[in-house]
């Protein structure tokens, strides 16, 4: 291939093949390397290819293709073991591993060739020197496979036994394979203990921690650890998506979907991926593939989704029960033919296993952006109305009669649907008046505006029942519907002739105080109605108007509701009017003391679903007030108060709330477990797009916070496409992009960091208020000069400067400066420049120092000439060590040490700057002192060395212990002092 002219560029050309993404190109080129690699008639330029050729099958999904470069690269071994250097004998001798584990996936090799090439791995282990742990290890796999306990329980043991050498796996992958020992013998304790050093990321690799991840989903569901399992699966499956090698662990997070109620971002996995349903080249991980989609798709058969379309197999469309019974057939001829092989029954029998799990919970929220369940979950409320599963069988009429009355009497949630059970099974049966009345009264009040003809129908019959109260009870509940259909006027005339009616028929004895409070309840709602209507030209007779109502519900109510929940019900809700009417009329104290009784009646009648409302206003009123705590008090407590009775987007709301308080108050963890939530129900509830995506935009900020970066970019990730300027405002995109560039920069994902930080500084452009674009701007050079991106990043450093400069803000330019001159030196270094070397980074360097200079001179606040001194001081010392760097070891002398001589120069005015700064800048002064004494010695100077070193450790004399920087400065003194006394030696 063209460009391959010597070994150097055959290396170059691998090193680069080696970075690109895993799959059949990157393979590709590795065999055309390899035939540029046999021109060069170089045995060790060949030995090379053939690695790297065998490592990136490997990686990949086509690992089949390993056995034939391997078999040439033994023949080669045998035939002239002198063409092979250290790393390729190494390496050799490695990847005798990798063939072991190979030939066990590969179905169609006979298991006396495996246990044939493990006595030829041994034997060569013997022979080169290395422990038996490598090949104890792959015995128990060998072992573990095909289903023989006591022989991997053996091997086991003496794989830890055995010493560990340059041929033992890394300890990460060792704890991987012990700690899936362990869960598959039912310990799943003791196996995510032994993950731990790898979830941590005390040990990783190439592989790792992503496969542990993924292995530890389900024994954290079977422990009920499901928060880190959640958490798990984010950080795991973040690790996987893109690297085509690791189809068996893509399938453990398919598989988490499926036990925990997640069967939506399943089907969502199985998109990403639609070449793992058809890849043959790992049959192993093909068969544990196929084996959770047949999980996945029986789930949603389970759920009445059989018929739904799924993402599968290329050329046709399925349905969930198609690719069910497809990927179950594919999973067990698999399996069979592994058990054909190692006659056994052990693969067969855990495929069915496998396959045939029930959900571990049912339903796990994850923080991502998930569609609503497919399916209709009834919550338990306090009573329930009993059909008989008989149909021909008739209800007891007479009992849901009594059941109705019960739960409406007491006000309970189910009393409209107990109702609804009575007319259906009063249907053909000749009833009283009344008994029809109460039947229509509450269909009415189901209706809604639809029911206003009902509740006339009502009052008819209640009238012909001889109750004229509740009569008119029910035509001014009809009234308030129409109220609330936007009829305020006709209400309020309806209302004022009911009210009239109802007062002189209490007055005469013909009615009582429930009918009566009844009547003068649904006025004062009308009232707040028009009040509501009214909105900011309230006129102060509507106020009055509905205080007065709502004080007379209490003056009637009042000393007569005894053991009436009803009447208690009508003296809260009045009192909670009056909170309204004062929160209106800027009386905010007033009104939250209303609100919390009015809270504090309904919950002590037995009615804490009615406070919820309440609560939530109260909450809010306490936040405006600055009371965060009676705001987190009210928020928890209409939580509670609502429990299964609260819907979808009330209980969204409310866990939003309550994270935003606690965040605030620095209680991260418990606020993104109530943003995690939020976002949860926002989705039962529809409204991802709405709520969902604040929800997710703060849980994102708040995993942030905990440095879960992994966790917080994918949630990020997943609210970015719902966030809009329309609907949430472009402060909370630029946020969220900012925090998102911030995960993706710790994950090492710079190129993606920088783009998300450009996006986020392109909006923020166009604010009046430029200091949040200048620090983009900023943000957005460092991460393209981590990518290498250095053109880039020095135009994105030069536009914040400019920013820097327009805000005269001195720290953020001089910043800038320096890191370009950074930037100017790397590039240099990469080009090889000699002559000039380091020019364009010393003048930037320069022109850092100049603003630094200028800012001082034209500043007399105490204050800001502290902070610039210390600004100067830092530049002063970037410009030495930078000039020190400029030094290349192969420049001439006479340059390298002027070169030397100019970077003490500036290393010394550091230290001068710092001093004038007292005991604030000690580190900083004695951090320059000894620069320059290292500098002194580069100049073979020692007397001038150990004079600064001795400078620095008097510095610190008597300074304390704990002190860390102060033991570091302490031991590079010397350090320096020993240095600088053999060089005097020599």
């Amino acid at each position: 291939m063209s460009g391959i002219t010597d070994f150097d560029s055959l290396r170059r050309a691998m090193a680069d093949n080696g970075e690109q993404p895993e799959g059949p190109a990157r393979n590709a080129r590795a065999e055309q390397l390899l035939a540029e690699a046999e021109k060069l008639n170089i045995p060790l330029a060949v030995i090379e290819a053939l690695g790297h050729q065998l490592k990136v099958y490997n990686y990949s999904s086509e690992k089949d293709k390993m056995f034939v470069p391997f078999a040439r690269l033994l023949r080669m071994w045998d035939e002239r073991p002198e063409d092979f250097d250290e790393y390729e004998t190494h390496t050799l001798h490695w990847v005798f591993k990798w063939m072991s584990s190979g030939m066990l996936d590969q179905p169609h090799i006979p298991l006396a060739s495996i246990e044939k090439w493990l006595g030829e791995m041994e034997h060569r282990y013997r022979l080169a020197g290395h422990s038996e742990r490598a090949v104890r290890s792959a015995e128990f796999s060998v072992a573990a496979h095909v289903g023989n306990v006591a022989r991997a329980e053996r091997a086991y043991a003496a794989w830890l036994a055995a010493e560990r050498d340059s041929m033992a796996d890394c300890h990460a992958c060792e704890l991987h394979g012990q700690g899936w020992w362990q869960t598959e013998r039912g310990r799943d304790a003791e196996g995510l203990q032994l993950w731990g050093p790898v979830l941590e990321g005390e040990f990783t690799c190439a592989h790792e921690p992503h496969t542990v991840l993924a292995s530890s989903l389900t024994p954290l569901l079977r422990l009920g650890r499901v928060d880190e399992a959640r958490a798990n699966h984010l950080r795991g499956f973040r690790l996987v998506r893109t690297m085509e090698s690791m189809r068996g662990a893509y399938a453990d997070h398919v598989e988490f979907c499926a036990l925990t109620g997640n069967e939506a971002r399943g089907l969502e996995l199985l998109a990403e991926r639609p070449a793992y349903f058809t890849d043959d080249g790992h049959p192993r991980s093909k068969l544990e593939f196929m084996a959770v989609v047949a999980l996945l798709m029986d789930r949603l058969t389970e759920l009445g989704l059989g018929d739904q379309r799924v993402p599968g197999p290329a050329g046709r469309t399925w349905t969930a029960r198609e690719l069910a019974v497809h990927t179950r057939g594919e999973a067990l001829a698999l399996a069979a033919r592994f058990d054909e092989r190692n006659g056994t029954a052990h693969i067969s029998e855990r495929a069915r296993a496998r396959m045939d799990q029930r959900p571990l919970v049912e339903r796990l929220p994850l923080g991502v952006r998930t569609p609503a369940r497919p399916t209709t979950v009834t919550l338990p409320g306090p009573a329930t109305v009993s059909v008989p599963e008989n149909p021909d069988a008739r209800p007891d009429l007479a009992a849901l009669l009594a059941e109705a009355r019960r739960l409406s009497d007491t006000l309970q949630p189910n009393a409209v649907e107990a109702w609804a059970a009575v007319s259906r099974a009063a249907e053909g049966v000749e009833l009283a008046a009344r008994d029809r009345a109460e039947i229509a009264d509450h269909q009415a009040m189901d209706l809604g505006p639809e029911g206003v003809a009902l509740f006339e129908e009502a009052a008819g019959l209640y009238a012909e029942a001889g109750d004229p109260g509740e009569a008119l009870a029910a035509r001014a509940r009809g009234a308030y519907v129409r109220a609330l259909s936007g009829e305020v006027s006709q209400a309020l005339t309806t209302i004022a002739r009911l009210y009239d009616r109802i007062l002189a028929l209490y007055a005469e004895d013909g009615t009582e105080v429930r009918q009566t409070a009844a009547v003068l309840m649904s006025r004062a709602r009308i009232l707040m109605r028009r009040v509501h209507e009214a909105e900011g030209a309230v006129h102060g007779a509507v106020l009055a108007d509905a205080e007065t109502a709502a004080r007379e519900v209490l003056a009637l109510v009042d000393g007569r509701a005894g053991d009436d929940v009803r009447l208690t019900s009508r003296a809260a809700e009045a009192q909670a009017m009056l909170a309204e009417l004062a929160a209106l009329t800027g009386d905010v104290e007033g009104a939250a003391e209303l609100f919390a009784r009015a809270s504090e009646a309904f919950v002590g009648a037995g009615l804490p679903w009615f406070a919820v409302e309440y609560e939530a206003r109260l909450a809010g009123l306490a936040h405006h007030l600055g009371d965060t705590a009676e705001a987190e008090r009210a928020l928890r407590a209409a939580l509670e108060h609502g429990g299964p009775h609260l819907e979808a987007t009330g209980r969204a709301q409310l866990n939003l709330q309550l994270a935003e308080v606690l965040g605030g108050r620095g209680l991260t963890e418990e606020a993104a477990e109530h943003a995690l939530q939020a976002a949860h129900w926002a989705d039962e509830a529809g409204e991802s797009r709405t709520l969902g995506a604040w929800a997710r935009q703060q849980l994102g900020g708040f995993l942030l916070r905990q440095g879960r970066w992994a966790e917080a970019a994918e949630v990020l990730e997943s609210a970015l496409p719902d966030l809009n300027a329309e609907t949430h405002g472009d402060g909370a995109v630029v946020q969220t992009q900012w925090w998102l560039g911030d995960c993706l920069s710790e994950l090492g994902e710079h190129r993606a960091a920088a783009e998300r930080r450009l996006q986020a500084a392109e909006i923020a452009r166009n604010w009046p208020e430029q200091h949040d674009h200048a620090t983009l701007a900023h943000l957005a050079a460092e991460s393209l000069g981590h990518a290498g991106l250095h053109a880039e990043a020095d135009e994105a450093y030069a536009r914040a400067g400019a920013l820097w400069r327009s805000l005269g803000n001195v720290h953020g330019l001089v910043r800038s400066l320096r890191a370009r001159a950074w930037l100017a030196l790397r590039v240099e270094d990469e080009a090889g420049e000699d002559a000039g070397r380091g020019g364009t980074a010393s003048e930037l360097m320069a022109s850092a120092v100049g603003e630094c200079v200028a800012a001082l001179d034209a500043t007399d606040d105490a204050e800001a000439r502290q902070r610039l001194t210390a600004e100067l001081g830092h530049t002063h010392r970037q410009f030495g060590d930078l000039l020190a760097r400029s030094a290349t070891e192969d420049a001439e002398d006479e340059s390298i040490r002027a070169a030397l001589e100019e970077a003490l120069s500036q290393v010394t005015r550091a230290a001068a700057v710092f001093a004038s700064l007292g005991d604030d800048a000690l580190h900083s002064r004695t951090g320059a002192e000894l620069a320059a004494g290292w500098l002194e010695a580069d100049l073979s100077r020692p007397a001038q060395a150990a004079a600064r070193a001795r400078a620095v450790l008097s510095a610190y004399a008597g300074s304390d212990e704990g002190d860390e920087a102060a033991r570091e400065r302490r031991a590079e003194a010397q350090q320096m002092l020993q240095v600088v006394e053999e060089q005097g030696t020599e």
